[in-house]
């Protein structure tokens, strides 16, 4: 397998096919991590969302964040409005965003409702030939797609390189994997020892995402994983992984794991977990049995 190695959207990327990327491929990832991260992107004060995050307003963003915004109108649901992208005002309350200041700015606050303060819905320009989305908030706030658009690029990146003829592609965006080969070994990072593993993983045309609360974490217990209905950093859970078809699913699953229980995640989707608390317990699905160390 040849790699290839490099820095985007503040993680480090790795992508391994079974013959080398050729330049024009290469070309189109690093345009389309480009284009991802200039429309979506919270931390950049030129991106599309970041244009309404202080007085609300209608933006057109991607045909493909239908899929991003469908998948959160169902996370949103399903946990109560725990998992929320609208989280990201809290999480610049708290010291997390434009300029990594990571010292907090004021007091935890929860967010507004994403079902009360977003409406989107998909458009299409039947001239060009092209779908888009188009967002409107009512109010101010700050969009956060970090609980699921990380898997969504990772998946973005594999099917453009799929269909350029590439078999045998991993996708590793950080702790977001997208798979199609033969099945790979994957470690599990144990969230309290960055050099140990709680147990491997085999990954065969799947997706595997793991969210921790060591990922990005500053001082005095904080870090990115909040309740949204609080704004505050969730401490039951320390670390999840997500098996599921495709990374921008696993991803949310993953973020979800830390604010609901699989069971009300299960009805609606098909995945298989690990999750591991702050006190070191770990509960997993039937599938996962055998993965964990003892």
């Amino acid at each position: 397998m040849d790699s290839w190695a490099f820095e985007a959207i503040g993680t480090q990327w790795e992508i391994s096919a079974e013959a080398p990327l050729d330049a024009a491929t290469r070309a189109a990832v690093t345009g389309l991590v480009s284009g991802y991260d200039q429309a979506l992107s919270r931390f950049r004060s030129d991106s599309v969302l970041a244009g309404i995050a202080s007085g609300g307003g209608t933006v057109s963003l991607p045909g493909y964040t239908a899929e991003l915004f469908s998948l959160f109108d169902s996370l949103d649901r399903l946990t109560g409005g725990r998992l929320n992208p609208l989280v990201g005002g809290s999480l610049e309350l708290l010291g997390y965003g434009p300029g990594y200041r990571l010292t907090p700015q004021g007091r935890a606050a929860g967010a507004p409702s994403w079902r009360e303060a977003v409406q989107w819905e998909p458009v299409q320009d039947e001239s060009a030939g092209t779908s888009g989305v188009r967002l409107s908030l009512n109010r101010p706030g700050t969009v956060d797609v970090g609980a699921a658009g990380k898997g969504q690029l990772a998946d973005l990146v594999w099917e453009l390189i799929t269909a350029r003829g590439y078999a045998s592609v991993v996708v590793d965006a950080g702790s977001d994997m997208r798979h199609s080969g033969p099945a790979l070994r994957v470690g599990l990072e144990h969230p309290f020892n960055p050099e140990q593993v709680i147990g491997v993983v085999h990954l065969q045309d799947r997706a595997l995402c793991a969210s921790a609360i060591n990922r990005r974490a500053w001082g005095n217990g904080l870090h990115h994983v909040l309740d949204a209905s609080t704004g505050l950093p969730v401490d039951a859970v320390a670390a999840t992984w997500v098996l599921a078809r495709d990374a921008m699913t696993a991803d949310g699953l993953a973020t979800a794991l830390f604010l609901t229980d699989p069971s009300s995640l299960a009805a609606e989707f098909d995945f298989d977990y690990v999750r591991m608390f702050s006190d070191g317990r770990a509960e997993y699905s039937s599938a996962m049995a055998g993965v964990l160390f003892s």
